[in-house]
């Protein structure tokens, strides 16, 4: 087995060892990521079960964005809006302002759910690309679940009320992760700090984003608050620094000042403590291997994943990435082919383990070529 070991000379901590050893949030739950390695930085109680609130309306935009960027839905589409959109907007919740015949397009109505937070814009959207909200509801849950969100379930579009509408901090995490990985272009959405409405029948009405991050010097860019009486405050939340970004996702906070001190704190905590560094680039050569009897000498070998750590600052620790095989390999190798592993270990012990893959293929030499090659390799060990 060949080894060949590269110590990276930065200060470094296994994560996971040391979560939540220096801060106390007062929340019910909480859970914060770093986005490019995924690895979880603090939990409190991430399982346990909440009523979302108006975050549930991350995944209302989610399913719009999808549909957008598959080609089925258009920014510039219009639907009609119904009485029961509508009344929403006359019941006290929060509000678009729309009123019943209104032709409003879609872009229109995701800025009404995405910064003014209006239920009656969620209906709207809700109904015109499903027919019901019911049945919008279960496209919610199926995306849910093809994320891997095991914890939810999606009642409603907005996040109004409903026992049957739950989730989790570590399910909402998952949810927020894919609008920002998959829908870049239309997340920024979510930093817009306010949104004017020209409605039928009255004075245009402009209203802020309620996140309160958006207003402080965090670097924060999104994403979406929540207030249920039963639940308290809720808020998900992300910043981008200094080419990092964190996502964080609190609920139960007692009070509206509580959820932005609280929710400050935890990605301050972040990016304060620990930095990210990059192992390795998806499809991006590592190193050269060895190649025994090929009409190459060498193959480059690269993994097919950006590969991330997340690092304590506060601990000194070595960590270890190492290329291990077995060699030279043998030709033929094919392109693509698994012909070692990337070994990242911590303290001796393997925190992580991924394919090596051959970059091009590489021909086995004739006959006679491989009668040379064998003798030379017994005489001078050459390869």
């Amino acid at each position: 087995m060949f080894k060949k070991i590269f110590i990276i000379n930065l200060i470094v901590l296994f994560v996971s060892g040391y979560l939540n050893a220096n801060i106390q949030i007062k929340a019910r739950t909480a859970i914060l990521q770093d986005f490019l390695s995924g690895e979880i930085l603090y939990e409190k109680d991430p399982d346990r079960s909440i009523y979302p609130a108006s975050m549930t309306k991350i995944m209302t935009s989610i399913i719009a964005f999808d549909l957008i960027k598959s080609g089925d839905l258009s920014l510039q589409d219009k639907f009609i809006i119904s009485e029961k959109a509508w009344r929403l907007s006359t019941a006290g919740y929060s509000s678009m302002f729309i009123m019943v015949g209104d032709e409003v397009s879609v872009e229109n109505l995701l800025r009404g759910i995405i910064v003014a937070s209006g239920n009656d814009a969620c209906i709207a959207l809700a109904e015109g690309i499903a027919g019901t909200e019911e049945e919008f509801a279960i496209l919610m849950t199926m995306k849910a679940k093809e994320l891997g969100m095991e914890n939810t379930n999606f009642a409603n579009s907005s996040g109004i009320n409903d026992p049957d509408n739950y989730s989790t901090v570590r399910d909402i995490l998952i949810m927020s992760n894919y609008l920002i990985k998959q829908h870049p272009e239309y997340y920024k959405l979510f930093k817009e700090t306010e949104f004017t409405w020209d409605r039928t029948g009255g004075e245009p009405i402009t209203q802020g984003n309620r996140n309160p991050l958006l207003y402080k010097n965090l670097g924060a860019d999104g994403i979406k608050t929540g207030y249920l009486a039963v639940e308290k405050y809720s808020l998900a939340s992300s910043l981008e620094k200094n080419g990092r970004r964190l996502i964080a996702v609190g609920s139960g906070f007692e009070t509206k000042n509580g959820r932005s001190r609280e929710s400050t704190k935890l990605l301050t905590y972040g990016i304060t403590n620990f930095d990210v560094v990059e192992i390795a680039k998806a499809k991006k050569s590592l190193d050269k291997i060895d190649v025994w009897l090929g009409k190459k000498k060498q193959v480059d070998v690269y993994v097919d994943e950006d590969i991330y750590k997340t690092i304590k600052k506060a601990q000194k620790r070595f960590l270890k990435v190492s290329i291990n095989y077995t060699g030279p390999i043998e030709a033929p190798i094919k392109k693509d082919q698994v012909i070692g592993k990337l070994n990242i270990s911590f303290n001796e012990n393997i925190i992580g383990e991924y394919d090596l893959l051959a970059a091009n293929n590489v021909k086995r030499v004739n006959m006679f070529s491989r009668l040379i090659k064998s003798v030379n390799y017994l005489i001078w060990g050459d390869v």
